[in-house]
């Protein structure tokens, strides 16, 4: 079931940004959605295995944030006792619930939604999970982004955010950003092209390491654990809800 927060009896204030429109093109397209799980690998087993240690039960409620194609949805499934995926792209959303069908998976709610959108009605969450979604939203949106999802969550609760987070200073910016466009390939069939890597940087709003971590503090989390990558292109956290 989509239950559609973006409808015209959803009213929202007229100043809210259009979280559609921010999403990127390509995930609204069908066929980069069809082979969107060729292109990226979310780890999904091993990002429950954290959340395992990290204190997941079958009893946990989970919900997901650009949920896109259901990797981890459909892993984290079951190991606990329900996750709501949110994703503002209904291809994405109707990819998801497609692999829910085919594995039966009867614990799995799909919300057409964003980060600035969703209304959690259920109790408060123990887990939120976010990889690479986050960066869809300018600066100013990811701040109010990380209050509301520290409302939803319980307090000692975990968000689990990956991302395109670039821990550099700005002199090393186009050293950086140039290295890790040249890792992409010439079409965007299988791995990531050039071009799809350009766009991101251009059109996207991926932040830096020092202006995204003391946002995390101001909106009621605490950094547990932190990880960049040694290109300083990527960034996860585990983020506790003090």
């Amino acid at each position: 079931m989509i239950r559609a927060l973006m409808s015209k009896e959803h009213r929202t204030p007229g100043w809210l940004i259009d979280e559609l429109s921010c999403a990127g093109r390509e995930n609204l397209d069908a066929e980069h959605v069809a082979r969107y799980d060729a292109k990226e690998d979310a780890s999904a087993a091993s990002e429950v295995a954290l959340l395992d240690r990290l204190g997941l039960t079958e009893e946990s409620l989970v919900v997901e944030f650009g949920a896109g194609t259901g990797q981890f949805t459909v892993e984290v499934a079951r190991s606990c006792g329900r996750v709501v995926a949110v994703d503002v792209s209904r291809p994405m959303l109707a990819a998801l619930e497609a692999k829910v069908a085919d594995l039966g998976l009867a614990n799995v709610e799909t919300v057409c939604a964003g980060f600035l959108t969703y209304e959690h009605t259920r109790n408060p969450a123990d887990f939120i999970y976010s990889r690479y979604a986050l960066h869809h939203l300018p600066d100013f949106w990811k701040a109010l982004a990380l209050a509301r999802m520290r409302d939803m969550l319980r307090v000692g609760g975990v968000l689990r955010l990956w991302d395109v987070v670039y821990d550099f200073d700005p002199a090393e910016a186009e050293r950086r950003v140039e290295a890790w466009c040249a890792t992409g390939g010439a079409t965007v069939d299988g791995a990531w092209s050039r071009a799809e890597l350009e766009d991101h940087v251009r059109e996207e709003h991926s932040t830096f390491t020092w202006l995204l971590e003391p946002t995390f503090e101001r909106c009621g989390f605490q950094i547990a654990e932190r990880e960049c990558s040694q290109d300083g292109i990527f960034a996860s956290y585990v983020l506790r809800a003090a």
